[in-house]
């Protein structure tokens, strides 16, 4: 058994920032999937928004946080994340974070270039010119890297939550750990903590199109509604408007910062369309240009359609977008002259695990920070670049939280891992056909546009896959594959049961069958819990 003060599942911005706040208190354990840079995070491109000009307010962040959210989000959560974003962007650049600058010709100095996104109403994205998590992921693992009490395991991925009451003791539930896969040996690890984190990112590759890395597979909150959890709002899923769309290109991201430095949607036929959609046109919020695209493109019967930012100077294209610029031009597409064929993908949920805004979930020792979690700052519909500002803030609120808590292993007895008389599969193409249904089925019938029969219709194909995907976890000997698999089908049967939980329209979830907004539903969030 693995003993430590603190375990951490994921190595995102949310769990490294928190894992570096707790190491001067005890021992803590990170572990991660892949390796140690390998997240959601990672793949950001946009930034964090955060208020840090004088043209801006945090009434103003507040206002536009509350508008893409469509009525559901918790505006006393909104506005302490959104006040206390500042103070942690200010950590962030004493760790060493790089953010991008500009000349301010004002008075003469360098000061930091803030980008524009959709439903911003003022320049408040910091960046690293397009590739800002993969500066965040850096700047926290040279960090990390200086801490003696963090441990790092890399290629290992957690099976389930150990708590109190799977164990059989009586009494409120807690946390005591979790059994972990090591990828490979092949073998299963105790790993033992007071207090566990969930960092482990968002549930993008339920869906067969998303901007997700592999890796987001929605393990967080499956193992926490397992535990017995709150999840919430899981019908809310965000798909990110334009996803390159090109044959070789797996899933990159064209951020929604090209949008907000002039950037326009266009049909195939280069028509611009979105000013029939919103007065705010290509830099509508994200659910708004998502729906139109797709009507856009069901309506022509195209595959994808344009996003356009050959007037602006190619030595500006180049310079602010490098990353996007070359990974285009790879596949072909020069974006200063050409526009770029896109796609809406899975992008982000905005729902999750139930958590305060200092990251407590309704289980004892358990926190949760990040894209797992729901704690009422999205709503239904997460306003672009609040993503990293939240993990930040909360991470660094959880880490206060505890700081009065006594560190100390837990007095329950923890058995090991039982494998049983489990064998290996000699049939791991039934594991690979269920994945690909599933990721189907959940783009088919509970993708960006949902009707109640397509819902159903997903619902009971879920429940008919699940039967297999139990018999094989608990007959064959467990591997990532299986593991992954298990995790995408709770979590798809979840967002399933959400959506027809709601009988409305509203921010990500558009349900023809109910194509109006219900006043009755507005601050009222779709709660899941495993009956027991």
């Amino acid at each position: 058994m693995k003993r430590f003060d603190f375990l951490v599942l994921g190595s995102g911005i949310a769990g490294l920032s928190y894992a570096l706040k707790v190491a001067p208190r005890g021992r803590v354990a990170i572990v991660t999937k892949k390796n140690s840079a390998e997240s959601n995070t990672n793949y950001a491109q946009g930034g964090i928004a955060a208020v840090t000009s004088k043209e801006d307010s945090f009434e103003l962040h507040v206002r536009d946080t509350l508008e893409a959210g469509a009525g559901l989000c918790k505006e006393a959560v909104v506005r302490q994340i959104v006040a206390e974003g500042p103070a942690r962007i200010a950590e962030l650049i004493a760790l060493g974070m790089n953010f991008s600058e500009r000349d301010d010709p004002a008075n003469g100095r360098r000061v930091l270039d803030l980008g524009k996104e959709g439903g911003h109403s003022k320049r408040r994205i910091l960046h690293a010119k397009d590739v800002t998590g993969r500066e965040i992921e850096r700047a926290l693992l040279a960090a990390i890297a200086a801490q003696p009490n963090i441990k790092i395991f890399e290629n290992h991925l957690a099976i389930d939550l150990i708590t109190s009451q799977k164990l059989g003791y009586v009494g409120a539930n807690s946390c005591l750990g979790a059994y972990v896969f090591d990828k490979k040996s092949g073998t299963v690890e105790t790993f033992a903590a007071p207090v566990t984190l969930l960092a482990t990112g968002g549930c993008g590759k339920v869906y067969l199109y998303t901007t997700n890395p592999d890796i987001a597979t929605g393990d967080g909150v499956a193992m926490a509604y397992r535990a017995g959890a709150a999840v919430a709002d899981m019908e809310f899923i965000q798909f990110h408007p334009t996803c390159l769309f090109h044959p070789k290109a797996k899933s990159f991201l064209i951020s929604e910062a090209v949008r907000g430095e002039g950037g326009v949607l266009k049909t195939t036929e280069s028509r611009e369309f979105m000013d029939a959609y919103h007065p705010l046109k290509s830099l509508a919020p994200r659910d708004i240009v998502a729906r139109a695209i797709d009507t856009e493109m069901k309506k022509s019967g195209a595959d994808c359609v344009l996003l356009d930012i050959t007037h602006k100077p190619a030595k500006f294209i180049i310079e602010r977008f490098p990353n996007i610029y070359q990974t285009c031009l790879g596949f072909g597409i020069d974006i200063t002259r050409e526009p770029i064929p896109v796609v809406p993908a899975a992008h982000y949920q905005c729902g999750g695990v139930v958590t305060s805004v200092d990251g407590e979930t309704d289980i004892a020792g358990l926190y949760a920070v990040g894209e797992v979690a729901c704690t009422g700052l999205h709503g239904a519909n997460r306003l672009a670049s609040n993503s990293l500002l939240e993990a930040v803030v909360v991470a660094h609120r959880a880490a206060e939280k505890i700081s009065n808590l006594k560190s100390q292993i837990p007095d329950y007895q923890i058995p090991d891992w039982q494998s049983g008389d489990a064998h290996n599969p000699d049939e791991m193409v039934v594991v690979a056909h269920n994945w690909d249904e599933i990721r189907r089925l959940m783009w088919d019938y509970v993708g960006i546009v949902r009707t109640n029969k397509r819902l159903q219709r997903a619902q009971a194909r879920l429940a008919n896959l699940q039967l297999e995907i139990q018999e094989y976890y608990w007959d064959f000997t467990v591997n990532s594959d299986l593991l992954e698999l298990r995790n995408i089908a709770t979590v798809a049967e979840i967002i399933v049961a959400s959506a027809l939980q709601r009988p409305e329209s509203r921010g990500l979830n558009y349900n023809l069958d109910y194509p109006a907004a219900n006043p009755e539903w507005a601050q009222r969030d779709t709660v899941l819990r495993k009956s027991s």
